[in-house]
């Protein structure tokens, strides 16, 4: 019976693999308790604000890069979030024409759950793997990234050519 499951594991193609770890993580993540009226991009997206936000300030662009997602996509997600009381847009203090992304005071409330809700997963994700196999995970699902952004930069110098 393992040696089936093996069998099934090795001829599973790499997308399908990766969307189905991609949506059993979508799934944990609407545990998080107090986000249920955020969408699953929205609390990524939350996620994203309240970490970074520790360390330096967080800017549209900066989401844009970090999910892959289009400028116009971006926008309509935080003006919900805004909107919803999750964050707030506050005028850089280095540049006037940038807007900085801000955590409210409900968003910051949230903030200790969702930090245990990180632990817990990470752990999760984790348990059982030797150090050395999640490196060379690591490893191989960059350069998948890679291999794919390579593809979209293609695209978007073919898209220009024939504009």
């Amino acid at each position: 019976m393992m040696q089936d499951n093996d069998e099934k594991i090795r001829n599973m193609h790499m997308g399908l693999l990766i969307h189905t770890l991609s949506n059993q993580m979508k799934r944990a993540c609407s545990d998080i308790g107090g986000t249920e009226e955020l969408t699953p991009i929205q609390r990524h997206i939350l996620k994203y604000i309240l970490l970074t936000t520790l360390h330096r300030d967080v800017y549209q662009k900066d989401i844009e890069g970090e999910f892959q997602i289009r400028k116009s996509t971006v926008t309509g997600i935080l003006k919900l979030m805004e909107k919803n009381g999750f964050i707030e847009r506050v005028n850089s203090e280095k540049d006037a024409r940038y807007k900085r992304l801000v955590p409210t005071e409900k968003a910051e409330g949230l903030r200790p759950s969702i930090m245990e809700h990180i632990r817990e997963t990470e752990a999760r994700l984790v348990r059982g793997i030797p150090e050395d196999e999640l490196d060379v995970c690591r490893n191989v699902m960059c350069r998948m990234l890679d291999n794919l952004a390579e593809k979209n930069r293609e695209n978007k110098e073919v898209d220009q050519k024939d504009e």
